[in-house]
């Protein structure tokens, strides 16, 4: 798997969110399949064996006074050729109107430190639908001065059942963010849990593609009872692999886990109330009353205390 080097914006910017990032350690991750699944016409071309990270670069945007760095940049062969090129990928979490000015800003100033042709992709992550521009031009009535172009995925326009049957990892952790209706929500999840047991991953990787999917698909209690009906009426193989993936449920036991904690915390917490009230005198009921405790628990404590 390639090594990729990337780096993200200035995150004192009020609007950044750490979406962006959870795209990069993506990317960064599975970039090789990523470009296999949404641009197979650039993946044909790349000889991945010589990929190389670039330096971080922190770039000046002098007009907006804001310190911004590429997200994804990093250095490739042309396969059979020895032309070198850079790859820039550029997730974007919220729609900008200015972003085509910003990509073209990036290819500038990675063109002016490389002189290097570059190759820019603009990931739109954002849950609603937007006419994104996917060109910067600058022109006059009398002339034109350029027209730069790059390449734009939009996850909310593509139809997840499209994806469903492939065996691509980012295909599955990416359905989360395609276009589905509330309605689906379920179906989507039930869906990707298939896509994990047949693509059969290592614990390393089912992990972090299943973290991704449950940052972005969090189903609700009922909905996970919905979901639990609806596998138990697949196949009864397919069916118990699932209930047999380690990481289905342990994000909810966890969450099992700690509020059995609280409530420990809670009783500990009753108990030493009643513990200073009995030393204060106060009657059996009220004691039981303020702390909520059984009369019964009460009266251990104070054998106990009489010991």
């Amino acid at each position: 798997m390639p090594v990729l080097f990337y780096v993200y914006e200035d995150a004192g910017t009020s609007r950044y969110t750490d979406h962006d990032q959870l795209f990069k350690e993506l990317l960064h991750t599975f970039f090789a399949e990523f470009l296999e699944l949404f641009f197979p016409e650039v993946h044909k071309y790349i000889d991945f064996s010589a990929i190389r990270p670039l330096s971080e670069e922190v770039f000046t945007d002098l007009l907006g006074g804001e310190s911004r760095r590429a997200d994804i940049v990093i250095e490739a062969k042309l396969k059979g050729e020895e032309t070198i090129l850079i790859i820039h990928v550029e997730p974007q979490s919220y729609y900008q109107t200015n972003f085509h000015e910003r990509m073209y800003l990036y290819f500038s100033l990675l063109y002016n430190k490389y002189r290097k042709p570059i190759l820019p992709i603009a990931v739109f992550t954002y849950d609603k639908n937007y006419n994104e521009k996917n060109e910067f031009t600058m022109s006059f009535p009398f002339f034109h001065v350029l027209s730069f172009q790059f390449l734009t995925l939009t996850l909310r326009k593509l139809r997840w059942r499209d994806f469903i049957h492939s065996n691509n990892l980012v295909a599955a952790a990416l359905l989360c963010k395609m276009g589905f209706t509330e309605a689906e929500r379920v179906e989507v999840k039930k869906e990707f849990l298939r896509m994990l047991v047949r693509m059969q991953l290592d614990p390393a990787r089912q992990r972090l593609i299943y973290g991704f999917f449950e940052r972005y698909l969090k189903l609700t209690d009922e909905e996970e009872k919905v979901l639990m009906q609806e596998v138990n009426k697949l196949d009864p193989e397919l069916a118990s692999k699932i209930m047999e993936l380690p990481i289905s449920y342990e994000e909810k036991g966890k969450e099992i886990g700690k509020e059995i904690g609280k409530e420990i915390g809670r009783n500990e917490e009753k108990r030493k109330i009643a513990q200073n009230m009995i030393k204060e005198g106060f009657p059996l009921n009220i004691i039981a009353k303020i702390t909520e405790l059984p009369v019964e628990e009460i009266k251990l404590i104070m054998e106990k205390g009489n010991d």
